[in-house]
């Protein structure tokens, strides 16, 4: 869907020197994106190459985030320029093999004109994705059974077009586009999230999704969802609207891009659930929404790495060693760290008091 935004970005680009672009194939964005193109790739292709900016335009050849490795090497440009939300640390470890400077957009709409993006044009779908601040595992009956506990969740507005399997209740969401079509309808939102559980864990079904995804999609704002022991089901749901304290989270809440998780991944292997690990996880998880209420950073970030920790000494495989390293990039500069999707393919999700370099942020639904 060609628009201003993307010719501003491609101006921005040429001021720096002749601009070849990279498009993605239609199977490329329907692998990351879990849909079709609305535009074929021989059609935006025929239209970047016409705009005026442009030196030359091709189909990358590669799949997945570096789908575009086997051009950049080949062609060995000076600069290799994207935008925030398509900064990964795996596309600066390329462009540092190959002696590239990467620039990141600025993001500067043309003067007089509204900043534009995709995911904004394509948003009659108003239906949010969620997040899991803390916590979580603790919304399945074989984790709760040793310990019960809350699990803290965030409606986060659908303004980031955010990747399929990325840990942001993507499936989830797809089957309330499947119910609702375009928005959370109104209503007693327990009996609509309970409504929306149903429709993905149908009678029969192998593997029940945890019920912090449908919860945490349909209920606006931070979430406390306390879980009794070995129930599919929170006892008690708080939710809390206030402005200051969501203002808080988002403020300090930044994501990174990490690269998609290998085809062979379980999370459920090598598991090791035990008493003690779950009411770690559980502690961590309450910690992390006093925190949050007192809009108190530094016991915010201390707790949110901590229910993460807790989270990976019972599965050991929601990271892998590329995911270690790029947590250790960012050791200084966060307070707390989690990634939003097991063994990769989502994003590593950093508690900070400063802006993160690259790194992109999200707004909660109020209301």
């Amino acid at each position: 869907m060609l628009h201003s935004g993307h010719v501003a970005f491609f101006e921005e680009a040429a001021l720096l020197g002749d601009l070849y672009v990279g498009i993605g194939s239609d199977r490329t964005i329907a692998g990351l994106k879990a849909r079709k193109t609305v535009n074929t790739e021989l059609e935006r292709l025929y239209m970047v190459k016409a705009l005026r900016v442009v030196k030359d335009a091709w189909i990358n050849s590669g799949s997945g985030h570096l789908d575009f490795e086997q051009e950049l090497r080949d062609l060995k440009p000076d600069i290799f320029f994207v935008n925030e939300d398509g900064f990964t640390p795996d596309k600066q470890r390329l462009c540092d093999e190959l002696g590239i400077r990467l620039v990141v957009s600025k993001r500067i709409p043309r003067q007089g004109l509204p900043p534009r993006s995709t995911t904004a044009l394509r948003n009659e779908c108003r239906i949010p994705f969620r997040l899991d601040l803390a916590g979580g595992w603790l919304d399945q009956p074989y984790v709760s059974r040793y310990w019960p506990g809350p699990v803290i969740t965030i409606c986060i507005e659908p303004e980031i077009e955010f990747n399929d399997r990325s840990g942001m209740s993507s499936s989830t969401r797809v089957k309330a586009i499947d119910l609702w079509h375009t928005d959370i309808p109104d209503g007693d939102r327990e009996k609509l999230a309970h409504t929306l559980f149903c429709v993905e864990n149908p009678p029969g079904t192998s593997y029940v999704s945890g019920s912090q995804d449908s919860i945490g999609i349909v209920f606006p704002g931070v979430n406390r969802l306390d879980y009794p022991s070995n129930n599919y089901w929170p006892r008690k749901i708080t939710t809390v609207t206030d402005d200051d304290i969501l203002s808080f989270i988002e403020n300090h809440l930044w994501f990174i891009n990490l690269s998609p998780r290998s085809g062979d991944f379980d999370v459920l292997a090598n598991t090791d659930i035990s008493e003690p690990k779950a009411r770690a996880l559980a502690l961590a998880a309450d910690d992390t929404w006093n925190a949050i209420l007192q809009k108190e950073i530094h016991k915010f970030g201390r707790a949110f790495r901590e229910s993460f920790e807790a989270q990976i000494a019972m599965f050991p495989n929601m990271v892998n060693p590329h995911i270690l390293e790029t947590i250790n990039r960012y050791r200084d500069k966060a307070l707390g760290w989690k990634i939003s999707g097991a063994g990769g393919g989502g994003y590593l999700v950093l508690v900070a008091e400063r802006k993160i370099e690259n790194a992109i942020q999200v707004r909660i639904r109020r209301g």
